[in-house]
């Protein structure tokens, strides 16, 4: 990506793991840094607005086409980020979701797909998951790279049970972290125009039943396959002091 490192100057970078809530983060982002009504939202081609960084078509076409400040979306591991990032000259907003809930998210997505669509069981999905088998790599390895620069002064690190425990706080945090300006009667509309678009997301008919939810994990992990997890996450997550919330 180095020879694409201008195209994102002046620019927020999102990026969460696939189905860590990306869907959901580039509308609220969008909603905040834009004053932007849900139902706005509703009628536009929102990866227009927000393309991903890695996909040549129509993204990096459509990255050139937009005016500064830029609103760019990826799920690139952070070493692969372009240097502007790395050197603090754009900002960055990552999500993290508890990765139980994540796998069962990505699964479900994995056998929606028209074309090459999962047909293993979910048992199988979840051990590739805990090898790192599984597309854009090693999950743990991903969240702790970007961990390690939560504290960047151009790094916002967010987690999406947050936004279902908090969600007024995480508004607050990324009109800061945008530098928006809201009074404190706009800041409680586009608070509650965030929970209607959250609302619409995770209760979509077009969805499976729940897939937003936190706690999701707990429908289809049996007692083996979550002290498998536990163990593996302790493994791979032992020297790392973050932490998620796993129920809500």
């Amino acid at each position: 990506l180095c020879c694409h490192t201008q195209t994102v100057i002046q620019s927020v970078l999102f990026h969460c793991l696939v189905y860590a809530g990306t869907g959901l983060l580039q509308e609220v982002v969008y909603l905040v840094s834009q004053g932007a009504d849900p139902d706005e939202i509703g009628l536009m081609n929102i990866d227009e607005q927000l393309p991903v960084l890695e996909y040549p078509q129509p993204g990096l076409d459509i990255i050139k086409e937009l005016t500064s400040p830029r609103l760019i979306k990826s799920h690139l591991p952070y070493r692969f980020l372009p240097s502007d990032l790395h050197n603090g000259n754009s900002k960055v907003i990552y999500m993290a979701r508890n990765p139980k809930d994540l796998v069962v998210s990505y699964y479900q997505f994995h056998r929606s797909l028209r074309t090459m669509s999962y047909r293993g069981t979910f048992q199988e999905f979840c051990r590739r998951f805990m090898n790192d088998k599984l597309g854009y790599g090693s999950w743990f390895e991903h969240v702790q790279e970007f961990w390690e620069h939560h504290m960047d002064a151009n790094v916002l690190f967010l987690k999406y049970e947050d936004m279902h425990k908090d969600l007024a706080t995480m508004v607050e945090q990324l009109v800061r972290f945008l530098g928006v300006s809201y009074d404190k009667a706009q800041l409680e509309s586009m608070v509650e125009h965030c929970h209607q678009l959250i609302d619409q997301c995770c209760n979509a008919e077009a969805l499976p039943v729940g897939r937003g939810r936190v706690g999701l994990w707990k429908d289809i992990f049996t007692v083996s396959m979550n002290e498998k997890f536990d163990l593996v996450y302790k493994q791979k997550m032992g020297k790392c002091d973050l932490t998620f919330d796993f129920y809500l």
